[in-house]
Order: C-alpha cells, then sequence, then structure tokens
C-alpha cells in the first residue's frame, strides 16, 4: 500500500521560511520523478516544483528562486524549502508522483502553510 505523508507546515509571517517532508512508503522510491503541488481554496491544484529520479528539478515561475526541491532517496523522503514566503503560498501543500511521468498515487493530507502579511 502506497503512503505519501507531508509534514512541516505551518504559520509563518510574509518573507520567513518553511521546509515542508514528504515520506514515502510502499513504493521503490528512487524510481520515481517527484512533485510537490499546492492547492489555495477556491484554485485548482498546481504542481510547484518537480524532482526526478536523477534529481533534475523543476519550478513553477512563481516559485522560481524562492523554493528549493530535494530528494534523500536512503530515506525515500522529499523535501521543499520555501523561503522568502509570501502571503500568495498559502495553501494545503501535497506531495505526490510527477503527473507528466507517472499516474497519481491517492493523495495524502497535505500540509497546510499559511504566511500572514
Amino acid at each position: 500500500q502506497v503512503q505519501l505523508v507531508e509534514s512541516g507546515g505551518g504559520l509563518v509571517q510574509a518573507g520567513g521560511s518553511l521546509r515542508l517532508s514528504c515520506a514515502a512508503s510502499g513504493i521503490i522510491f528512487s524510481m520515481y520523478a517527484m512533485g510537490w503541488y499546492r492547492q489555495a481554496p477556491g484554485k485548482e491544484r498546481e504542481l510547484v516544483a518537480s524532482i526526478s529520479s536523477g534529481s533534475t528539478v523543476g519550478y513553477a515561475d512563481s516559485v522560481k528562486g524562492r523554493f528549493t526541491i530535494s530528494r534523500d532517496n536512503t530515506k525515500s523522503t522529499m523535501y521543499l524549502q520555501m523561503n522568502s514566503l509570501k502571503p500568495e503560498d498559502t495553501a494545503v501543500y501535497y506531495c505526490n508522483v510527477d503527473r507528466r511521468r507517472h499516474t497519481y498515487f491517492e493523495w495524502g493530507q497535505g500540509t497546510q502553510v499559511t504566511v500572514s502579511s
């Protein structure tokens, strides 16, 4: 059974930082291209950062230069370092496979990130 568990969210002031973690189980994590997604109230879920099995990374324009995605295959864990946070980054953040490469697994509960102005 595949499980994706996100953690690390919270309430932070604009300009602050958070580090999200995604722990995966039930899959050979190293084989998958992964992504961080977010969904703000009333908006569709969007891909904000991706990392291939070979650790090639990509970012949405809205987070480029502020967010850094990484992975530790030995721990089956992916991370998202978020710096210079803005109120518009407020959303529930989820991890899953990169939709351009793989079929989604069941979504986890996500982790709430709230950035106050």
